[in-house]
């Protein structure tokens, strides 16, 4: 059965519909927000993902444009969550000390890649987890990002090529 069918039927009251939407995109959802967040603080905004899907469903329009729509719901729940814990460490932050380094970045036993991708700016970052990680167009890309096409192809192009120079730093030929 394909998603457009099942949001239809969800969108019509049928639970099961809505309970196979969840359980076939949990996983997708759940490793975006891990992409961009640890795994403490993505369970919780994945929950706050499917709480919001499940309230905006019934006013989806464009059944058959669920994923793009699905993710957009969660990069804005992924960009809430970065900018209210940058606001209180901002506010927590004395005058003449410098703000602590993202956590993410503070764990020394990720695999490489991942260190990689969480030094990477997070606009980068998102652009290159969506579109590899996820498997998603770069049209879809663009719409979930709210950004024209050839901004998403440049944020492709910067994220490789910081990669690439990450790799190298660290004595990885290209």
């Amino acid at each position: 059965m394909t998603d457009e069918l099942l949001v239809v039927r969800a969108q019509l009251g049928e639970q099961a519909a809505l309970a196979e939407l969840v359980d076939r995109w949990r996983v997708p959802v759940w490793s975006y927000v891990r992409r961009m967040l640890d795994a403490q603080r993505a369970d919780d905004v994945t929950q706050e993902v499917w709480l919001a899907v499940v309230r905006g469903l019934p006013r989806l329009r464009a059944p058959d444009r669920f994923v793009p729509w699905l993710f957009t719901i969660a990069r804005h729940s992924v960009t809430d969550r970065l900018r209210a814990e940058y606001a209180r460490a901002h506010e927590q932050v004395a005058p003449g000390e410098s703000a602590v380094d993202d956590p993410v970045e503070a764990i020394a036993d990720r695999a490489e890649l991942i260190a990689a991708l969480t030094r990477l700016p997070v606009l980068e970052r998102e652009v290159l987890v969506l579109f590899y990680l996820e498997d998603l167009s770069v049209d879809d890309c663009a719409q979930i990002c709210d950004v024209p096409v050839g901004t998403v192809k440049s944020r492709l192009n910067r994220a490789r090529r910081m990669l690439r120079e990450q790799w190298e730093e660290r004595g990885y030929r290209s």
